[in-house]
């Protein structure tokens, strides 16, 4: 594992002039297949987040099936839908329970990143995060400590059994939870599609992961705004110029209540079942594939800047870009395509 230079290249935060992020509308007229530089575009609410996807050359039936699969990632992966596999899964009692490739795909893909974590990535953690509210900032409560305490004694990636399409929970308590990595696995799988069906250049976007494929038309590079933490929504600290690449930010503003002076974030510790606490506001990685970029912006988060910063240097193909709470951008490698906006 490569060692962190005690010299690590950084940033000083600056705040930006204007919002630099490619805008996405809703286009439902037009020609059945466009010219090659105009673009089509679809918009939905899945997985409590907002889906964008812009794809130039393609025509309206392409981005109708886009539309159709996330409908049917939703209905395989979220936790809160009773019907869907994750839910079936959770609700077994500790029964084997029969799901679809992709299913068992993910969850095998989640204990990876268990093990690579050295378990603070943990997709058993539905049992404490279901006991946190971070969508109504008026409630502002904290969990009973013993029922949190109870739920942590659940949470343990090691207790899922895959065998085939076949999944087990050998802790008829815990409770899987794929939302730390089931966006990126479906912005490939919608990259994947759209290749398959001859797009060169499209844009994907779910709920800030962001997936490239290629470029623009005019060959030149995607540029994509980091938000400021903790700034007003729009608020762009820097821009990242990516061509057929995933990236991924996790931070401690996304979702988030403030209680007598402690901001309590949705990034939760697998130990304790509280939030994270460390040196660090926002994590972004860069990455080929969007199912690991969004898994290593958790992890990294949770390891914090040293830990973080060691474990993407002994990645391949894979960058990081660390915001920690004194304003300053600490980056894994030189070579990142990164433009702080003054």
């Amino acid at each position: 594992m490569k060692k962190i230079n005690s010299d690590m290249t950084h940033y000083r935060r600056k705040k930006a002039a204007a919002v630099l992020t490619a805008a996405f509308t809703v286009l439902l007229a037009g020609c059945s297949t466009p010219a090659k530089n105009d673009s089509l575009t679809m918009s939905g609410m899945y997985f409590d987040t907002v889906v964008q996807i812009e794809a130039w050359g393609t025509s309206e039936e392409v981005m109708e099936h886009c539309q159709e699969l996330c409908e049917y990632y939703e209905g395989l992966l979220s936790a809160t839908i009773e019907t869907s596999e994750i839910s079936r899964i959770n609700q077994a009692g500790g029964a084997p329970v029969s799901v679809s490739r992709e299913t068992a795909e993910l969850i095998e893909k989640g204990i990876e990143y268990g093990d690579i974590s050295g378990g603070l990535f943990d997709i058993t953690i539905a049992s404490a995060s279901s006991l946190w509210d971070f969508t109504d900032n008026d409630r502002k409560e904290l969990p009973d400590p013993k029922a949190l305490e109870e739920a942590v004694s659940h949470i343990d990636y090691r207790c899922i059994r895959v065998e085939g399409t076949t999944v087990t929970l050998t802790d008829p308590g815990a409770k899987i939870d794929l939302g730390g990595i089931a966006k990126g696995y479906i912005a490939d799988r919608l990259k994947d599609y759209l290749k398959s069906e001859g797009v060169e250049h499209a844009l994907i976007d779910l709920g800030g992961n962001m997936l490239a494929l290629g470029g623009r038309t005019d060959g030149s590079n995607f540029r994509i705004g980091l938000q400021e933490p903790f700034a007003d929504t729009g608020t762009v600290m820097a821009v990242v110029s990516v061509n057929d690449r995933s990236v991924v930010t996790s931070g401690d503003y996304e979702r988030y209540f403030e209680k007598d002076g402690i901001i309590y974030h949705h990034i939760l510790d697998p130990n304790t079942g509280y939030p994270i606490q460390n040196d660090l506001d926002q994590v972004t990685i860069l990455s080929d594939e969007s199912v690991d970029g969004d898994a290593l912006s958790t992890t990294c988060f949770a390891l914090g800047l040293e830990d973080g910063l060691e474990l993407i240097q002994s990645l391949d193909d894979t960058e990081a870009i660390f915001v920690t709470k004194d304003g300053e951008i600490h980056i894994s490698s030189e070579q990142i395509p990164l433009e702080t906006v003054r």
